[in-house]
């Protein structure tokens, strides 16, 4: 996915109100547990033999490669608490809004005699339900990263740029060149 809807991604496991189990016996079981008993997927979403799952389960294999133990762990991640996440999601989507932080080029689309250079800004705006909702059904349609971005550069188009419609009336606004993006709600 890119950098958006890994974003979203965070924003959610973030949500989280317990941490995820420790060893990694503990959350090869979690795996197996949510697999429904099968060791071969979890074999195959890790890339790792099904022998190699089963040695974990019966705690033969107690320290991973450092590689293996950050798939595992990026995978409990996913996995971990999904009715916390939907929860917090649909608040998030109803009522409480999201935040979004980040530092990339804003180009404008403007009347004449107005600068439409792009440049680097830092911005941190709490957008409302409305576009939370709308990301969070784009990103569960199995939306591209650039209609993700398109989502995101009108949220701050019309609450940032414009202050609800108050201000700069016509004005079209360019998300592009993004350093980083940091979503939380």
């Amino acid at each position: 996915m890119g950098i958006l809807g890994d974003s979203l991604d965070k924003a959610a496991a973030n949500t989280a109100t317990r941490p995820i189990p420790k060893s990694a016996g503990a959350q090869m079981r979690f795996l197996v547990k949510r697999e429904k008993g099968s060791t071969k997927v979890v074999a195959q979403r890790l890339g790792i033999s099904q022998r190699t799952v089963e040695r974990y389960l019966k705690d033969q294999i107690k320290r991973p490669r450092p590689e293996l133990a950050a798939r595992l762990v990026a995978e409990v991640t996913k996995d971990w608490q999904p009715r916390v996440r939907d929860r917090a999601k649909k608040q998030a989507a109803s009522t409480g809004g999201i935040v979004i932080e980040t530092r990339a080029r804003f180009g404008f689309t403007a009347a004449p005699g107005t600068t439409d250079d792009g440049r680097i800004r830092l911005i941190t705006q709490h957008l409302p339900p409305a576009y939370a909702a709308r990301l969070f059904d784009a990103q569960a349609a199995g939306a591209s990263e650039q209609q993700l971005q398109n989502i995101a550069a009108e949220g701050l188009q019309e609450i940032y740029f414009k202050d609800r419609g108050r201000r700069a009336d016509g004005l079209q606004v360019e998300f592009t060149d993004i350093d980083y993006v940091e979503m939380d709600f």
